[in-house]
């Protein structure tokens, strides 16, 4: 028998899972962080042997890409609590029987005092060169992170504490060292759940198609594509890989057509400002600097979010101002004077 600790019913942190690029990834916004960073930090000073917290279905949502379904997380104290294959199973049927045995008053005294810039320079200064240690495995269908010492924990719990999506919309923080590769990342997002509200909605039109992909990679990318879709930019996929090799996609072919851009070589030889240019002449709706960013990125083989803001402030530059529309004038409305009791009296000077 285990002591579980999990969040207060009515948490609003919510949190998911996935595998990507041979890496877990625990997944949420900067509220999510911040409840993870403190839950690490109250494990290290006040665990005791056998002693996990779990996060499950209740704070738990689909994956923001995909929509398939996380799973729970379980933090384990690895300087004194082994948390095997057959714990991991003893946890699941300890947590369908339910059941509370009171409230923990989980203590996180320290921490913003170590996030104040002074003290964490000297906490980094002090950690600069020692390995991070800690394990990030799949059990029994649970994500278990498992720091190796408390210190281990603290640094964990600095590292997501330090965690911001204000400047990209989205950061990531690895938990162990580079050993050809990481076993384990939080990552954030500032639009976690308009995100996942997305995925949900593009699976589920996916889902309903008929001819709905059997294999789950294929399923992914299916969901993929018609997010795109759901969120209304589809257009902004410019170079798209199919048998012949790169070609437009479909969406960013039909907003190009406006600017007779039908291929990639012409957009090439038009360039990214002077088809940007024509498409704004064209007055196409839904265009905005977006679709200048992917196709500058088409152009230069990278993602669109990934040209810097000085590249943006050139092309913006090489733009120049829009048009200034063309004032329509119209004549100006006047009323008809219609006589009331007062003018018709008037009007016929004599009648009392």
């Amino acid at each position: 028998m285990r002591t579980v600790i999990v969040p207060r019913p009515g948490m609003r942190a919510r949190f998911s899972t996935n595998r990507f690029h041979e890496t877990w990834h625990v997944l949420s916004d900067d509220h999510g962080a911040k409840l993870l960073s403190r839950l690490l930090w109250g494990l290290s000073y006040q665990s005791r042997p056998g002693t996990v917290i779990l996060l499950d279905r209740e704070f738990l949502v689909p994956t923001p890409f995909d929509a398939d379904p996380a799973d729970p997380i379980v933090l384990v104290p690895g300087w004194h609590t082994r948390f095997d294959d057959q714990a991991a199973a003893a946890l699941k049927r300890q947590t369908r029987e339910g059941g509370s045995a009171g409230t923990v008053r989980w203590q996180t005294f320290g921490l913003d005092r170590t996030l104040e810039p002074r003290a964490a320079n000297a906490w980094s200064a002090g950690h600069r060169h020692r390995r991070v240690g800690g394990d990030i495995t799949r059990r029994r269908g649970m994500l278990v992170l498992t720091p190796r010492t408390p210190d281990d924990c603290r640094v964990w719990a600095l590292d997501a504490a330090r965690l911001d999506s204000a400047g990209f919309g989205t950061d990531h923080v690895y938990l162990d060292e580079w050993r050809h590769g990481h076993d384990g990342e939080i990552q954030i997002f500032r639009a976690f759940r308009p995100m996942v509200g997305v995925a949900r909605q593009a699976r589920a039109r996916v889902l309903a198609r008929a001819d709905r992909p059997d294999s789950p990679d294929a399923l992914r990318a299916e969901v993929w594509s018609e997010a795109e879709n759901v969120r209304g930019d589809a257009h902004l996929r410019i170079r798209e890989y199919r048998g012949r090799g790169a070609e437009l996609g479909h969406a960013a072919a039909a907003m190009l057509a406006h600017a007779d851009v039908r291929s990639l070589d012409e957009l090439a030889e038009l360039g990214a400002v002077e088809t940007y240019r024509r498409l704004r002449a064209a007055r196409v709706r839904g265009l905005t600097l977006e679709m200048l960013w992917a196709m500058e990125g088409a152009l230069t083989f990278r993602d669109r979010r990934f040209i810097g803001p000085d590249r943006r402030r050139e092309l913006v530059a090489a733009l120049g101002p829009a048009p200034v529309p063309a004032r329509i004038s119209r004549p100006r409305f006047r009323a008809p004077v219609r006589p009331g009791p007062r003018n018709a009296l008037r009007a016929t000077p004599g009648r009392e």
